[in-house]
């Protein structure tokens, strides 16, 4: 553990540490890596409350989004847990007479894990757990909106009995964050790095990492349409949507920030969504008593809304506003030109989009630089399919919404939305390194 707020050198400290402690936890076998991935899951459980409140109120989502982010963690490591003895290689058949060729996957080294505010329990943990259970060290640089929740993080996992040294955090005061994270990534002894965040730091990160030839896995930004076919299940469709971009104020990179629509059904989806939205409002949903992190983005939600129906959308929701607590918001007729369609809101906003068919309901959901989720849905699963693979995204789901993730899944996007994958086996290459070993069993022939 770390002072509350770090200086550059504190850091430069916790990253040593990190790889001293490396050269015993590379070593450790997968069934003690197992044994503590379990151990922290059932402590998160048992310290729900303690980590629910704190998450609350260092960025003022919802009790029950909090508890969400904990459920999700706890299956998330315990999911982790089982790559430990999947962490392998394989032998390759050689040219060479009696030459045995092999791969074998090791551990890299300290990992720097940058994870974000908006789901910092769940996101946290994921850039905690999958390179511990590879053999690798972790230092997790906090989140500025909710440092003592990672720092609870790294101290449960120390409960649990990782060594100290082998699981770190460092956080720090926003002034010194563009110094902080240079000198963290451009250390000798960190060897990996995964981000979660926007595309913008993303890019940061990203270059920084090229600089110092740190291969880095960057899960950054969405704009994640969900696509309506004519034949689709209304009530269905509508609930997912409503899903997608209202839970923890659409405060998720998977959001459902488009949802485009075929225009035979437009107008009844446009009124069942209208509908869904005030009747959530009124309701006072559990997924639905956060605030967005700040006035500041309550203020852009504001402005985005502004700019659309100034463009010609409709508003069919009441802007509901109470500093940084929106009700979900339901814009129809957005097109191109309008903030809305281009930007990540980041917000409560179901914004959609009509159009004459599934052609052109591909064009719209691929108009954007992002890549990372999708939706379509559809009765004709044939149809539906087409949809889905055409759609440039790194994760489409069919008849379901676009916030949806699984801990054995690949997760990661494509374009803007970065590069490399967490989840399940498909983790195991973004945190060890490739090695090949040969064995000459008999005397080569060579030419001299």
């Amino acid at each position: 553990m770390t002072p509350k707020f770090c200086t550059v050198a504190d850091a430069m400290k916790v990253v040593d540490t990190a790889a001293e402690a490396f050269k015993t936890w590379s070593r450790s076998g997968p069934s003690q890596r197992r044994e503590l991935l379990h151990k922290t899951a059932d402590l998160l459980i048992e310290r729900t409350d303690a980590f629910v409140e704190c998450m609350v109120r260092e960025t003022a989502t919802s009790v029950a989004w909090a508890q969400f982010n904990v459920k999700g963690a706890a299956s998330l490591l315990r999911e982790t847990a089982a790559l430990t003895t999947q962490v392998g290689g394989e032998t390759i058949p050689s040219d060479q007479p009696g030459s045995m060729a092999m791969t074998v996957r090791v551990p890299a080294g300290v990992v720097l894990g940058i994870a974000p505010w908006n789901a910092p329990i769940h996101l946290g943990f994921r850039a905690l757990a999958m390179p511990l259970a590879c053999g690798n060290t972790v230092v997790l640089k906090a989140a500025e909106f909710c440092p003592e929740t990672q720092r609870m993080m790294v101290q449960l996992m120390l409960d649990a009995g990782f060594a100290p040294g082998v699981v770190n955090v460092v956080a720090h005061e926003a002034a010194v964050a563009p110094e902080m994270m240079e000198a963290l990534i451009a250390h000798p002894a960190v060897r990996r790095v995964n981000f979660t965040g926007s595309t913008r730091i993303g890019r940061i990160v990203g270059a920084l990492a090229g600089q110092h030839l740190k291969p880095a896995l960057l899960e950054l930004g969405g704009k994640a349409s969900l696509v309506v076919l004519k034949d689709a299940d209304i009530e269905a469709a509508v609930n997912a949507a409503a899903f997608g971009a209202f839970l923890n104020q659409g405060q998720i990179c998977m959001s459902t920030e488009r949802v485009v629509v075929e225009a035979p059904i437009a107008d009844r989806f446009a009124e069942a969504l209208a509908a869904k939205a005030n009747r959530l409002a009124a309701g006072n949903s559990p997924l639905l008593n956060g605030c967005l992190i700040s006035e500041k983005a309550a203020a852009r939600v504001v402005a985005l809304v502004d700019d659309a129906v100034a463009k010609g959308a409709r508003l069919l929701t009441p802007m509901r506003r109470d500093g940084a607590r929106i009700s979900p918001l339901v814009l129809d007729g957005v097109r191109s030109g309008m903030d809305v369609y281009s930007d990540e809101s980041f917000g409560p906003i179901a914004a959609i989009v009509r159009v004459a068919d599934a052609d052109e309901a591909v064009r719209i959901a691929n108009d954007t630089s992002y890549g990372l989720a999708g939706a379509v849905f559809g009765s004709d699963i044939s149809r539906t399919l087409q949809v889905a693979q055409r759609m440039e995204c790194g994760l489409c789901h069919i008849n379901a919404p676009t916030v949806r993730s699984e801990p054995q899944l690949p997760f990661g996007g494509i374009k803007d939305s970065g590069f490399g994958r967490f989840g399940g086996k498909y983790a195991i290459s973004e945190f060890t390194d490739l090695r090949t070993i040969t064995i000459q069993t008999t005397p080569s022939t060579l030419p001299f």
